[in-house]
């Protein structure tokens, strides 16, 4: 049975668990989540009703959380690509770069994104200082923590840089990254140009005009 994975485009998290996809060329059904596909809606909520995305449904077994999907992923549908380690102590590094661009990256930039939607009761202005000043923090580390290396843990591609690439795509958006965080703007350039996530940012071209903090003309 073939996977399916409900989601939308210009959802990071969506952009995450389809890195992993792609990487592998796993086959999968993408169900788009959106006003134009009420019925894909209707599962979703159905099979997850905190109605987060993305979730991955694969015969009897349904999928939340997308690091936990990724995991599951390649234990049960194994490609070329291992995106987490087999050495356990290499494998604890990269989960903690997964969730430290979850939680200190893509996180962060959500503050400003919310704030602006009305989603949280914050006005736009202090959603969109806080997002930077919490931004700063996270590029100041990761500048340091980056010299020397090509992808986020060594020089492997890991679940940790399928992390990065859509937080840091967005959170330059938000607060773009300073030209003194060289080795920053570096990495996230190296993300840009890996083929599973470029196929990812083409997808979700179209979308644009809806990132509620106006989309820069770049990328």
């Amino acid at each position: 049975m073939t996977l399916a994975l409900y989601g939308h485009h210009f959802s990071s998290y969506t952009q995450k668990a389809l890195i992993a996809l792609y990487e592998n060329a796993t086959p999968f059904d993408f169900r788009r989540l959106g006003p134009d596909q009420p019925e894909n809606s209707a599962e979703w909520a159905t099979l997850w009703p905190m109605k987060k995305m993305p979730v991955l449904v694969d015969g009897e077994r349904t999928l939340t959380e997308t690091s936990i999907i990724i995991e599951y992923l390649q234990l049960h549908h194994p490609g070329a690509v291992k995106l987490i380690p087999e050495d356990p102590k290499a494998a604890l590094d990269v989960r903690f770069m997964d969730r430290f661009f979850d939680l200190h990256v893509m996180d962060a930039q959500q503050a400003a994104v919310a704030s602006k939607l009305g989603h949280i009761p914050m006005k736009p202005e202090d959603g969109l200082e806080l997002a930077k000043t919490r931004l700063e923090q996270a590029y100041g580390w990761l500048e340091t923590y980056l010299k020397g290396r090509s992808w986020a843990v060594g020089e492997s591609y890991s679940l940790a840089d399928a992390a990065a690439s859509p937080s840091l795509f967005y959170a330059d958006w938000v607060y773009e990254i300073p030209e003194r965080y060289e080795n920053l703007r570096a990495y996230r350039a190296r993300l840009l140009k890996r083929p599973s996530f470029a196929r990812a940012v083409e997808e979700a071209r179209y979308f644009r005009a809806y990132f509620p903090l106006g989309a820069p003309d770049r990328d």
